[in-house]
């Protein structure tokens, strides 16, 4: 079994290539973002939470694109489900990316969790899927940001991190949680 390793702020994310409803493909290596990318890992169709949560996030997409923060979301959905959800959910002011190799999910820290049945929107879940997660990244590939779940509730409200940028953009807020070897700093410190 593969074990999670959690990205790190400051340092490079993976590489991450998807396609994209409505065609083309989308590149995180080929964005140029003024300030941010912000990638939204969803767990697909059958999940009634990631509707309102993305529902939430069209709504508040020109906010974010007046912040300079590009929005990608992206699902191990296939092409099918995904349109539906773009379709259905009413996701216009998205890129909604589908596809997600759950090799790739892994390499981004993602949870997987394996399918139950129907859930209450009518939609089964597949056999795999990732969960929930969401990073912001700066424009030079760097991680500034993130939040990787384990369950589909209880996400980043869209509302706080809009309100957050303001600060982080005015303050040139560092990305925090870089400390990778904490013992090696505290014993160089005495």
């Amino acid at each position: 079994m593969t074990a999670i390793t959690p990205l790190i702020p400051r340092q490079p994310v993976p590489a991450l290539d998807v396609a994209t409803v409505g065609g083309g493909r989308w590149s995180l290596g080929e964005q140029s973002p003024e300030n941010f990318t912000m990638v939204v890992f969803y767990r697909g169709l059958h999940c009634p939470i990631c509707s309102k949560y993305l529902g939430d996030l069209n709504r508040k997409a020109g906010d974010f694109a007046a912040k300079g923060v590009e929005i990608v979301v992206i699902s191990s959905d296939q092409e099918a489900r995904a349109a539906e959800a773009k379709e259905q959910w009413g996701l216009d002011a998205l890129t909604v990316g589908y596809g997600l190799d759950l090799d790739a999910a892994r390499a981004w820290g993602l949870f997987i969790s394996s399918g139950k049945g129907k859930t209450s929107t009518g939609h089964e879940e597949p056999a795999l899927f990732s969960e929930p997660a969401l990073y912001l990244v700066r424009p030079d590939g760097t991680l500034y940001f993130g939040t990787v779940q384990t369950m589909p509730f209880a996400r980043p409200s869209f509302a706080e991190i809009l309100g957050a940028l303001g600060f982080v953009l005015e303050k040139d807020y560092p990305a925090r949680g870089e400390v990778v070897d904490h013992r090696a700093i505290s014993q160089a410190a005495e």
